[in-house]
Formats: structure tokens, sequence, C-alpha cells
């Protein structure tokens, strides 16, 4: 089905959009369909919001545990040598 160029231009489309068409009444409403956060999933799924995210760390905490991460899988590869 083709969307007219009317509409085309109005919902600011491109090759590939998505649209999403319902009914309401004797109407029919077409709209671009948009993308939901996790928020927004765990909202509906969970009734509720979702739980407050952990503090950020920094830059050096990450490096960190990234390097003991490491460190720790290369001694147990490494244990029955």
């Amino acid at each position: 089905m083709s969307v007219p160029a009317a509409v085309r231009h109005f919902l600011h489309l491109i090759p590939g959009s998505v649209l999403v068409w319902s009914q309401d009444g004797d109407r029919i409403v077409v709209e671009r369909a948009t993308r939901n956060s996790t928020a927004d999933v765990h909202r509906v799924l969970f009734a509720g919001d979702p739980p407050a995210s952990m503090p950020g760390k920094t830059p050096a905490e990450l490096k960190q545990g990234l390097e003991q991460g490491v460190r720790q899988r290369t001694q147990r590869r490494h244990a029955g040598r």
C-alpha cells in the first residue's frame, strides 16, 4: 500500500519508516512508530517506575575493575600449569 505524498511530507517519512495504523471510531489514524526506552518497557510490564539506578563509576574505577577481572581470568586459566 502506498502512502499519499501529503501524509509522507506531514510525518517526515523516509523509505523504511515504520507506521502505526489504528482505527478511532470511523477514522483511520496514522502515526509514525516511536521507540521506547527500557524505562517505558519496565513501566508497562511491572506497573511502576524502574528502581533508581546505581551510582556511576569513575573511569579509574572501571579500568581497575577490568584489569582485576583480566588478571583473575588469566590466573584461573594458567593455574594448572
